[in-house]
């Protein structure tokens, strides 16, 4: 058992983040590697017990962290992009989830023998899949942008709304199931969340035209947001208990849905936060569980429901909810299998936990059991069987690392080309017509519009690609770019070319820590990569062998050569930068940019070599006339 909080914490933190990193590294669900961790230190090796330790301010901190948890995803919500969405999408988020909750809260009555409270409120909660876990899996698994759009937006959306309808679902059965059911309980819950709804709304506009007015600054926007979220939730659930989970929901939608220009710097602080809290969290509950609670795990109710729940109920929902949809069995069968439960479906069982327990619901101490249950083998089922059913349904995308390519010009097109025939996904995206002319007729994959336009995450399927190159003629677009894609890409997949001496816009003062990597060598800007690509320098192919080992194409290379990347037998691409010196081994390929003058000998050496094979054909030809004469 730690000796003081303070270890406590850090132990809680470096598991956590520890987690967080070892799933990224090895391509594992995070999820899973913070249950191990957790159930490590708390229960099976007794190191820490943070319900135990942290005492009264246990709870609270849970209620905080879910309350921006649901905050953050909320700020995903907006209401033109719902409304953009296809027939499939709405009817799984509606039709979908209800049949969900309706199905899950039978087998938890009839199977797992909980109460009927108990029973629709964490039916109601098992409904969300959430991005948290569900994104993960979809940069993991490389889907076709289909079901990955539908995956992907039925965690999103219904992850606020599983909570919210396990609100509803608590006050409304505690009024009708109690000893004297009393419909001005209900009616007085329906009025508090009314006014939960208006303060989250409130609150949120008022941020809003204190941001958009400049009433705050920046370095005080984040913080602000924070302590906002914690006082609305705080508000609400001092007026009525529960209400606080929907007036953080309603800030965080009205946030989202109204223009003003630090909501991508607020999101983007949020899901810091979120994921911190997430790995924090997800180990307070998973240490803080006894050796009981996890022998209750395997129950034969417990595993009976979990089996409902993986087999019956969810394929039941989609099948039911995809009729007469243009959804594909194929799809249908692998939506219907993928429903991952996650840290939002965990944090907020605890929470609704103690609340039906504090009602005299004594069935809700197996909550904890039979939601852990739930989310520890979906989790393992669904994250190490989507990539191999994606497969085998032929739904995968799965291929070599793609190239996504900001500004078409003569270098990007070319670099273009050659990545399409070592069969490396690449797409060139430009907001100009007249300039994507380059990459239509070389035959490259294209998209046109702003890269930066909120519209491009649903018109521009970003999946198969790991590389963001921004090579624009504005030095100060590529910077915004590359620092704008950073959270998505990660730091060392976002690449920007050298700063431009004569077409450029002047940047020789820009941080070069700021956004992406330097291509290839500071040298080399992209006015001169496409001066090179103008005077008739060649992209080229050469294979390492054990024969011709790469120090040795490096003394025999043409001067003037620019290396590229190195495309490895494995299939990953790696790029040349200044901070990084590639090694190429055999059976790599390195691919350069090179002078003229070697390509231009090779094809005079084949010309001057037909042309002395057709004299000798000819002469020959004559010879034989001569001998018949």
């Amino acid at each position: 058992m730690a000796h003081s909080l303070l270890l406590e914490f850090m132990i809680i933190g470096v598991l956590g983040v520890g987690s967080q990193w070892l799933s990224w590294r090895y391509r594992l669900p995070a999820i899973v590697v913070m249950s191990v961790a957790g159930l490590l230190a708390g229960p099976l090796f007794g190191v820490i017990n943070p319900e135990k330790d942290f005492g009264d301010v246990y709870q609270p901190i849970i209620t905080m962290a879910v309350a921006i948890i649901l905050f953050e995803g909320s700020l995903n919500l907006h209401l033109k992009d719902i409304r953009g969405l296809g027939r499939s999408v709405f009817r799984i988020v509606t039709l979908g989830a209800f049949i969900s909750w309706i199905l899950g809260s039978l087998a938890a009555y009839y199977v797992a023998g909980m109460s009927w409270a108990v029973s629709f409120v964490i039916g109601a909660l098992f409904i969300v899949t959430g991005p948290t876990v569900i994104l993960p899996l979809l940069r993991q698994s490389k889907l076709k942008p289909r079901p990955a759009k539908i995956l992907k937006w039925e965690g999103i959306i219904v992850d606020p709304i599983g909570a919210l309808l396990a609100v509803f679902a608590l006050e409304i059965i505690i009024v009708l199931t109690g000893e004297d059911p009393n419909i001005v309980s209900l009616l007085l819950f329906l009025l508090a969340s009314l006014f939960a709804v208006i303060l989250g709304w409130a609150i949120g506009r008022g941020i809003g035209w204190m941001f958009e007015t400049g009433r705050v600054p920046e370095f005080l926007k984040s913080p602000l947001v924070f302590a906002a979220v914690i006082a609305c939730f705080t508000i609400a659930d001092e007026v009525t208990h529960e209400t606080g989970l929907l007036a953080v929901t309603a800030m965080g939608m009205t946030l989202a849905n109204i223009r003003i220009s630090s909501i991508q710097d607020m999101r983007h602080f949020k899901e810091n936060i979120s994921i911190l809290l997430i790995s924090t969290i997800f180990v307070m509950l998973t240490a803080s569980l006894t050796r009981e609670t996890l022998m209750q795990i395997f129950q034969p109710e417990i595993i009976g429901f979990v089996l409902l729940m993986l087999f019956i109920v969810r394929p039941l929902a989609i099948l039911l909810s995809t009729i007469k949809t243009d959804l594909t069995k194929s799809e249908k069968l692998l939506v219907g299998w993928i429903a991952p439960r996650g840290i939002v479906a965990l944090t907020v069982s605890g929470y609704f936990a103690s609340i039906l327990y504090d009602e005299g619901y004594e069935d809700a101490a197996l909550v904890m059991s039979i939601t852990f249950a739930l989310v520890f083998f979906t989790v393992m089922a669904h994250g190490f069987s989507i990539g191999w059913l994606a497969k085998k349904l032929n739904l995968s995308a799965e291929g070599r690392p793609g190239t996504l390519i900001i500004g078409s010009n003569s270098f990007t097109v070319a670099l273009a080309k050659i990545l399409k025939e070592v069969d490396v996904p690449v797409i060139v995206s430009d907001s100009s017509w007249q300039r994507l002319s380059k990459a239509r007729s070389a035959g490259v994959n294209f998209h046109h519009g702003e890269i930066l336009s909120e519209q491009t995450d649903y018109r521009l399927d970003m999946t198969p690609y790991d590389y963001l190159i921004s090579a624009t003629e504005f030095d100060s677009y590529n910077a915004l770019v590359s620092t704008a894609f950073v959270p998505a890409f990660g730091r060392n997949n976002v690449y920007k070319l050298s700063i431009q001496s004569q077409r450029g816009d002047h940047m020789e003062d820009l941080d070069p820590t700021i956004a992406g990597r330097v291509l290839f060598s500071g040298e080399i800007s992209l006015e001169g990569l496409c001066e090179k690509v103008d005077a008739g320098y060649v992209l080229r192919k050469t294979n390492i062998t054990n024969q011709y080992s790469y120090p040795r194409y490096l003394e025999e290379r043409e001067q003037g050569t620019i290396l590229l990347f190195v495309l490895r037998a494995s299939g990953n691409v790696e790029y040349y930068t200044e901070e990084v010196k590639l090694k190429a081994e055999a059976g790599d390929v390195v691919i350069s940019l090179t002078p003229p003058s070697k390509e231009v000998n090779k094809i005079k050496a084949k010309l001057d070599e037909q042309q002395y094979e057709n004299a000798e054909r000819e002469r020959n030809t004559s010879e034989e006339q001569q001998q018949k004469e």
